[in-house]
Formats: C-alpha cells, sequence, structure tokens
C-alpha cells in the first residue's frame, strides 16, 4: 500500500465524437479517476510477498526479470525489440523506431499475437516431436506425436503469461490450444467454428473488448486467413506447385514465399478497415516488408528466443540472444528502409460506424458461407467504402472546456484557434481529420466574427 499526495481528476470523455472513449475504458477497468503525483510516494505496508499479491505479480515480476537479461546482452534498440518479442514489453522502444515499423506495416510483430504463439508451439511442437523420434522404442510403440503437442501446450502457456495475457495473446493462446487438443484427439483443428469458440471465451470473460481495437483486428485477421486456408484445401490449389519441374527445395522457397505474401495480403485486407477506423492510417508498403521481416521472424528469431528461454534456466541466454538479436537488426533495417519510401503511409480521416458495420458484416458474411451466395457479402463491403469516402469531417469542433476551436476549410485544411493549448485534443482532431498539422491559425487579429 502506497501513501502519495496527487492530483487525480474523473476520467477524460472522448475528445472528439467517435474518438477513444477513455470514460468507457475506465469503467470497465474499475478505475474511478486518472491523475499524477505532485511528490514522493511513501510505502505504508509492504507487499505480501507469499500470499496473494506475490501470485498475481508473479508474471510481471518475471518479464521484469527477462527483460533485464535480454537487454544486458543486447544492448541498444535491437535489446528492446527482443524484450518485445519475449516478454511483450514496448515500452523502453525509441519512438522513432516504434513510427518506423508501425508505417512499415510491421507493428503486429511487435503485438504477442498468433503468430508468435503458433511459432512458440510449433517450434516446441516439432522439436519434441523430432527428440522422440530419435528414441526407436519410444516412437514405435507410442503415440509421440500427442506428447509434442502436449509438450508445446505446456510452453504456450507461460509464454503467453510472460507475454502480459492481452487480447490477441488470449485469443492466439485459445486458438493454438484448441489445435493442440485437436491433435491429441485425433480431430480438425482448424475451422471458423475454432475461431467462434475464441471469440465466445474472451466475450464471456471481458465483453468490453468487442468494442476495442485489439479484439477487432485480431479476429478479422485470423477469420479470413482460415476462411481462406479452408477454400483453398477444398479445391487443393495449394498442391499445384507439387507438379513443377523444378527442384524440391526452389519449390517448397517459392511456396513458403508465396504463402506469406499472400498470408500478409489477406490479413491486410482484412485488417484495413479497422485499422483506418481506428488509427486513421494505413501503411502502403506493408507487403513488401513482410516478405522480409515474416520469414526472419518464423526462422531466425523466434526459434532463437525459445532457445534463450531454456538457456536462461543455466545462465547461458547469451549464446542464443546474441544470434537473435543479428535477425533483429534484420527486421529494423527492413523497418527503417521500408518506412522512408515515398508514400509508406497514407493518413486518412475518421470513417463512420455505419461504414466499418457494414465492411464487416460483408467479410463476415464471404468468410462463413460457402456457397456462391457468399460473394453477397461484397454488396455490404462495397456499401460500407462508399459510406466511407462519402463522409464528410465535422465543420467545427469545439474542446469540452474551450480551450480550443477547430474549422475544417474546404481545401482540406483545419484551422485552429490555439497551437499550445489542448495539445492532446488538436493532435487527436488532426488525426480524425486525416492531418498532420494544421493548416493556420483562426481567428486572427482582425478576424470579423461572421466570417
Amino acid at each position: 500500500m502506497l501513501w502519495v499526495r496527487a492530483i487525480v481528476s474523473p476520467p477524460p470523455p472522448p475528445s472528439a465524437p467517435g474518438a477513444f472513449d477513455f470514460q468507457r475504458q475506465s469503467y470497465f477497468r474499475q478505475l474511478g479517476g486518472v491523475g499524477f503525483s505532485i511528490g514522493s510516494a511513501e510505502i505504508l505496508s509492504p507487499a505480501d510477498d507469499q500470499g496473494i499479491d506475490a501470485l498475481i505479480g508473479a508474471p510481471a515480476q518475471m518479464r521484469q526479470t527477462i527483460t533485464t537479461k535480454i537487454r544486458a546482452v543486447l544492448k541498444g534498440v535491437s535489446g528492446t525489440i527482443a524484450a518485445a518479442l519475449m516478454t511483450g514489453e514496448r515500452s523502453a522502444i525509441p519512438e522513432d523506431v516504434m513510427t518506423a515499423i508501425r508505417d512499415s506495416g510491421l507493428a503486429h510483430l511487435l503485438a504477442i499475437s498468433g503468430l508468435h504463439i503458433g511459432l512458440v508451439a510449433g517450434i516446441i511442437f516439432f522439436g519434441a516431436r523430432g527428440l522422440l523420434a530419435l528414441i526407436p522404442p519410444l516412437a514405435l510403440r507410442f503415440p509421440i506425436k500427442k506428447w509434442a503437442a502436449l509438450a508445446a501446450i505446456a510452453g504456450a502457456f507461460p509464454y503467453a503469461f510472460i507475454a502480459g495475457a492481452t487480447v490477441q495473446t488470449q485469443r492466439a493462446l485459445l486458438m493454438v490450444g484448441m489445435v493442440l487438443v485437436a491433435v491429441i484427439l485425433d480431430r480438425r483443428g482448424l475451422s471458423i467454428r475454432l475461431v467462434a469458440w475464441a471469440a465466445l471465451a474472451i466475450l464471456v470473460v471481458a465483453p468490453e473488448s468487442l468494442l476495442g481495437p485489439s479484439f477487432q483486428i485480431s479476429f478479422a485477421a485470423v477469420t479470413a486467413l482460415i476462411a481462406t486456408y479452408e477454400t483453398l484445401s477444398e479445391r487443393r490449389q495449394y498442391r499445384e506447385y507439387e507438379h513443377s519441374r523444378l527442384p524440391p527445395w526452389v519449390r517448397e522457397a517459392m511456396f513458403y514465399l508465396a504463402g506469406v505474401a499472400l498470408t500478409t495480403l489477406i490479413a491486410g485486407v482484412a485488417t484495413a478497415p479497422f485499422a483506418i477506423f481506428h488509427f486513421n492510417r494505413f501503411a502502403g508498403y506493408g507487403l513488401a516488408a513482410n516478405l522480409i521481416a515474416v520469414p526472419v521472424t518464423a526462422l531466425w528469431v523466434m526459434p532463437w528466443a525459445v532457445a534463450a528461454f531454456l538457456l536462461m534456466l543455466f545462465g547461458f541466454e547469451a549464446a542464443a540472444l546474441t544470434p537473435m538479436g543479428w535477425g533483429v537488426d534484420v527486421i529494423i533495417g527492413v523497418a527503417n528502409t521500408v518506412s522512408g519510401w515515398t508514400g509508406a503511409v497514407t493518413l486518412l480521416p475518421a470513417m463512420p460506424t455505419a461504414a466499418l458495420a457494414a465492411i464487416a458484416l460483408g467479410g463476415l458474411w464471404i468468410a462463413l458461407w460457402r456457397l456462391r451466395w457468399r460473394y453477397w457479402g461484397l454488396a455490404g463491403m462495397a456499401g460500407g467504402l462508399a459510406l466511407a469516402i462519402s463522409a464528410s469531417p465535422p465543420d467545427v469542433l469545439v474542446d469540452g472546456q474551450g480551450r480550443l476551436l477547430a474549422v475544417w476549410a474546404g481545401d482540406g485544411s483545419v484551422a485552429v484557434s490555439n497551437l499550445r493549448r489542448a495539445r492532446f485534443e488538436r493532435g487527436v482532431w488532426l488525426r480524425r481529420f486525416g492531418l498532420e498539422d494544421a493548416g493556420a491559425i483562426w481567428p486572427t487579429t482582425g478576424t470579423s466574427t461572421d466570417q
């Protein structure tokens, strides 16, 4: 328990109509106020190192310990990115690097989600199965595939909780867990039903997550990917490459790169409306960046990350973190290069809620149905796109305390009444207008009140 002198106020309302609602978030987090301290804190009673406090704080303490070990080996930016991939701790990443990663379309690599949980579970699964296969008495008499699935589940759960168990992490953990349980039960794992069960489980525990970007973007991507996977599986199109006359390793490499490109394209198209709705940004060269960064992450960075977790138990994590850092440097280089290209990121004005709903429902219609009428969903998506394009921004915005006023000009620029006050609100307004800076100060001295 702490005692501190602080200035506390009620959670602020949305900065603009349709903007992020801090009051709703605070309500579901059971926060009655927000503020800042104006003095040093005094510890009234220490935390219980043996009771429930220790249990609740164990993941955070472990996360901090692992992060410290990572950054002791990998200095600078590489260490912060490696820590983000292994523990979900992103606060130390420099702002310019984070901006480059976001603008290049690689931000999903830093959000512990299906890619990371799936890779960790997959590495453990195939590694355990390979080791067990080296022991003939076990491999010939026992279901080592199911044993490997149990090992993968046992490894994926600690990784998810160390990484913070965010909404996208919970979704990924549930889905990967269900797939591995299906392996144990000799059942098919990947299906739209799996997505539905994972979504239902999360919404039962945290129904407010439905309105958040993490839930929407995460499930939009995985629904689109699994729907595409099921369609291609039914048509057997993914086996056509086997009839090629190219050498096997060339076919496999081309097939893998084609899979990465297709996955990136599908996930990008599925999540773009939600990213534009929540963040008003679109990364135009995400496909190019992901074609390099995703294979590096999957084939080099994450295997070394799993090895580093294991070697930390013996104090030899540097042997795995050092080569992992080489791959991280490649990812950073790709992000810096792609984000520097002309038109790498496009700022777009706020999308109406009705437009997003129409696009989402149209996409769901396409994903859920299997017959030809599934393509009727394109009409809903087209209608949502038309609503988004035809939407006009508000003519005037005034903040709740009357400190700032913004006027939308007919030429696509915005004039604000002050560049010093209400900076946060001004930034939100400009982003929702699809702009970076205000065009002018208005009104100026001598301006008539009727102008």
